[in-house]
């Protein structure tokens, strides 16, 4: 049920709330922390391709990166439209692409470019 409840996720296009919808059926749910989870992080030539919670792929936002409570790192999925947070194993597997910033900030360098992860 988990596996398919995360493949239906979707906002409510009047009012902006998160809905589980299968295309039949619909209803509103509440959300904690954040709908989505990265999974998983695979190295492709364009950038880092994200796994998600839905069983989906898509390539980082490294702009969107953010740091959480508790240094929880988070971004923004599915064209910006919803937060996820990286499980701890797709955190650690950033390691590789972490760099220290000027001031001893960390950030992430991905296909030749820098960015901060802001909190």
């Amino acid at each position: 049920m988990q596996a398919a409840f995360a493949t239906w996720i979707r906002r409510h296009p009047d009012d902006g709330r998160y809905v589980l919808c299968n295309g039949y059926d619909w209803t509103y749910f509440s959300v904690d922390d954040v709908p989505y989870f990265v999974r998983g992080v695979r190295s492709l030539p364009e950038g880092l391709e994200l796994q998600l919670s839905d069983a989906t792929e898509e390539l980082l936002d490294p702009g969107s990166l953010r740091l959480g409570p508790r240094d929880a790192l988070y971004c923004q999925v599915k064209a910006s439209r919803f937060a996820a947070r990286f499980s701890p194993g797709a955190q650690t597997a950033l390691a590789p692409y972490l760099a220290e910033g000027p001031g001893g900030e960390p950030w992430l360098e991905v296909a030749g470019r820098r960015f901060p992860l802001r909190a």
